[in-house]
């Protein structure tokens, strides 16, 4: 018998996502399940009953009846004492849970006998597990509106411009940590024409930094600050005493300053202090993105927009439910893809596999006993590392024979010092005419060399257009080995050798086969970059 997926109305304060949208209710019920919606769990995201009833829905009128008929239940926020006491004993939950922060919670999940499974504990390092990663797509959409709500509460505009009534100088954004939410924030106010500065303590992301628009602001202090799982770790004192004074210059310089920075279970560390507030500009803005865990900021009240020392401080805790409709889109999907996993036979029955990582690591609570934390995931790191030096090894004692390195100038040199007697020699003895076809030959290899074997294998696709220019010289010799030029007096004689003429026809087929090949790709390639 099917299960039936309960998507609950969030009870949370100001929370208006939804765990499910109507298009992946559709999806559910392909996958074998039956689906039923609590009345009005989608009205705060635009979602209105109708619409699940359309995609094949239940809709249940209370929420006692939703969690009564429900086998798995779908939630954004974690359960209240009262959504727990309702849930059937021996179901499933699926949703954001935070085990580290809510013991008392997870001991009245475990006396219902329940299984569930918290997105947030999802091993992010594994990379099939990103179409799972809800903390990554609800990230993105928090980064984007912190950027939105510093725009709303800023006295002008983001871009610079120079009108009739004078001259207005860009906004300057500095972005504290560039995590997912940060990136976000940094492509978000570039676009509207501000001047972007980011930092993090992981160094690695400055180029995704610089992509974006912005300019990477760095700490005068040597600290590696990755801690995996895509999150930074804690720094040492002296790192935090340049960061500081990184931080209180570009309070000063900036207008709008944007905070992102959290380590799990742990409280927000304080990288914006009140004198750092009042150092600020009147009229500038701060928006405290981990005003949930406390605020990076000194002086921010979590859930609230204040004014202090003439500094708007924003300390939502609802960023991605002020765009409930896109959020919940991608949360819904990324639950599906966790379903999908649960469900592979597609028969409206789920399997939590303890022996798949991903599986493992979302699960928190097995059939009431509790299974956190999962042990750590062995990456299969240390034989590619192995593997990597070997390889290297091998190139350097090979000096790039049997591999696409290029030569060093000692092997170069003494290449073309081999060739130039090997050439003085076939000059010296050679009748006149071999002579000419010899030098194209060599001078043929050498560019071959050069433009192709000379390359990394990563670039030939965008040098597609090179080698086509190469195949079309190839394809205009073979064509004239196939019909030469008349020439007056020429008789059956002159005509091709049947060897060459197959040899010629052979390198027309293979060349028209590599430049319309090439072609393709290189259409293909230039059609990723058109919007």
């Amino acid at each position: 018998m099917a299960l039936v997926v309960g998507i609950p109305k969030e009870t949370a304060a100001e929370e208006k996502r939804v765990a499910t949208v109507p298009d992946v209710v559709e999806k559910l019920i392909r996958l074998g399940f039956s689906v039923a919606v609590q009345s009005g769990a989608g009205d705060a995201a635009n979602f209105d009953d109708d619409a699940y009833r359309a995609a094949g829905a239940q809709v249940l009128p209370t929420a006692a009846d939703l969690w009564a008929s429900s086998d798995i239940v779908f939630k954004v926020r974690p359960p209240s004492a009262v959504e727990v006491a309702l849930m059937r004993e021996g179901g499933t939950l699926i949703g954001f849970v935070w085990p580290a922060q809510n013991p008392e919670l997870m001991h009245r999940l475990a006396d219902r006998k329940a299984t569930v499974l918290a997105i947030d504990a999802l091993p992010r390092q594994l990379s099939r597990a990103q179409k799972m990663d809800a903390l990554t797509s609800q990230a993105g959409v928090a980064g984007y509106r912190a950027v939105i709500e510093a725009a709303n509460a800023f006295g002008r505009f983001f871009n610079g411009q120079i009108t009739a009534a004078g001259k207005i100088p860009p906004a300057k954004v500095f972005i504290a940590g560039a995590g997912v939410a940060g990136l976000a924030a940094i492509g978000t106010a570039a676009g509207l024409g501000a001047i972007v500065r980011a930092n993090d303590t992981r160094a690695e992301v400055a180029d995704q930094v610089v992509s974006l628009g912005g300019e990477f602001v760095k700490v005068d202090y040597e600290e590696e600050g990755s801690g995996g799982g895509g999150y930074a770790k804690v720094m040492s004192e002296g790192f935090l005493q340049a960061q500081r004074e990184m931080y209180a210059k570009q309070a000063k310089e900036c207008d709008i300053i944007i905070t992102t920075a959290l380590i799990p279970g742990k409280p927000a560390p304080r990288l914006i202090t009140a004198e750092m507030v009042r150092s600020m500009k009147p009229g500038s803005v701060i928006v405290d993105m981990a005003g949930e865990q406390g605020g990076n900021c000194e002086l921010t009240e979590p859930g609230k927009s204040v004014v202090k020392h003439g500094v708007t401080i924003v300390g939502y805790t609802d960023l991605a439910s002020r765009l409930a409709k896109q959020s919940s889109t991608l949360y819904s999907t990324n639950l599906l893809r966790v379903t999908e996993e649960l469900c592979k036979t597609k028969d409206g029955v789920v399997n939590v596999n303890m022996e798949d990582d991903a599986i493992r690591g979302l699960t928190v609570i097995n059939d009431g006993a509790v299974t956190w934390p999962a042990p750590p995931i062995k990456m299969p790191a240390a034989p590619q590392a192995k593997a990597a030096a070997a390889s290297v090894a091998v190139a350097k004692k090979g000096h790039g024979h049997g591999t696409s390195e290029p030569m060093s100038a000692k092997s170069l040199a003494i290449t073309f010092g081999v060739g130039a007697i090997v050439f003085l020699l076939v000059g010296l003895f050679a009748p006149a005419s071999f002579l000419a076809h010899f030098t194209v030959f060599v001078l043929a290899c050498f560019i071959g060399y050069m433009v192709i074997w000379n390359v990394t294998p990563a670039l030939h696709t965008p040098l597609m257009s090179v080698t086509n220019a190469i195949s079309s010289i190839i394809a205009i010799g073979a064509l004239i080995q196939i019909a030469p030029p008349l020439v007056a007096g020429a008789d059956a004689a002159n005509r091709p050798a049947l060897l060459i003429l197959g040899l010629a026809v052979f390198a027309l087929a293979l060349t028209a086969v590599n430049m319309f090949g090439g072609f393709a790709v290189t259409r293909r390639m230039l059609a990723m970059f058109r919007k």
